[in-house]
């Protein structure tokens, strides 16, 4: 009777594994099947996408879209874009954080947990109900069109500033306070001792920073108004309005713009990992 008991916990386990299995594998193949869909169509011929029935595989592989699409467009200069946009944001955004994440674990000054949960309370304001005052703030500062206006609105990270605090506030005081005796003042302590202490937390907003910045379409396009201002997101969008009916082209400049946030990922895998774990909102 025991034997039996054991025999259909054993195998009901192993049925949940089988279930929790396929659908993990489902999952998997529906997210990554229009990726696919994406780099198949990158490499046909420009009717062979209305072939009907339509194919799933290029009939004879077009490598050369690539080089062709990327130089109908100034890709380049959207690149370059992007790449200067988010190595600011993520400096900006590692600086503020790092700083506001300390100031709220660490130091005691009146109203810090009253002007920590308004800061917090930023995180349930939509971004579309902020996108107006922040183009009039630039606007009135003359900023619509340059590289600093599209920055300086993104310098800021509630959800990095929290991640820091947390990452500040699981460090051990007997650290710090080794380091005051030893005559070190609050910046050296923030500086040599605490900080180096929480790179993991840093190395994880900067990830997150990078894919956030790098894919921003939204105020990318109502901050800037010349194409060789454009981001990349923004340039792929504009890139579809010269070339609507060639697909092919469309989806070779997409995968290429893809594609540094792929290497990032898999470079950076288990920051971003961490990430998702630390905070279940982001």
């Amino acid at each position: 009777m025991k034997g039996g008991r054991q025999d259909r916990q054993t195998a009901g386990a192993f049925l949940g594994r089988g279930t929790a299995g396929l659908l993990i594998l489902v999952l998997s193949i529906t997210a990554l099947l229009p990726f696919a869909v994406m780099i198949s169509t990158s490499l046909m011929d420009e009717f062979e996408v209305f072939r009907q029935p339509p194919g799933l595989l290029p009939a004879d592989p077009r490598w050369e879209n690539y080089p062709n699409a990327l130089t109908a467009f100034p890709f380049q200069r959207f690149f370059a874009n992007s790449l200067l946009f988010s190595t600011a944001v993520v400096l900006g955004q590692v600086a503020t954080a790092a700083t506001a994440g300390y100031a709220f674990a660490r130091l005691n000054f009146p109203g810090r947990d009253r002007i920590f949960g308004a800061t917090l309370a930023m995180l349930m304001v939509p971004v579309v109900v902020i996108l107006i005052p922040r183009f009039l703030l630039i606007n009135a500062l003359g900023w619509v069109d340059t590289l600093h206006g599209l920055v300086v609105t993104e310098l800021v990270s509630v959800w990095g500033i929290f991640l820091l605090r947390q990452a500040f506030q699981s460090l051990p005081r007997e650290l710090e306070d080794a380091a005051r005796l030893d005559g070190a003042g609050e910046w050296s302590v923030f500086w040599r001792v605490a900080l180096p202490s929480v790179r993991p937390a840093l190395a994880t907003l900067a990830l997150f920073a990078f894919i956030d910045a790098w894919k921003a379409y939204l105020w990318p396009l109502i901050a800037t108004r010349s194409l060789d201002r454009r981001l990349i997101e923004v340039g792929v969008a504009s890139f579809h309005g010269f070339y609507y009916s060639n697909w092919p082209y469309q989806m070779a400049a997409a995968v290429a713009a893809v594609a540094p946030l792929v290497l990032v990922f898999f470079v950076a895998q288990k920051y971003f990992v961490r990430g998702i774990v630390l905070s279940g909102f982001k």
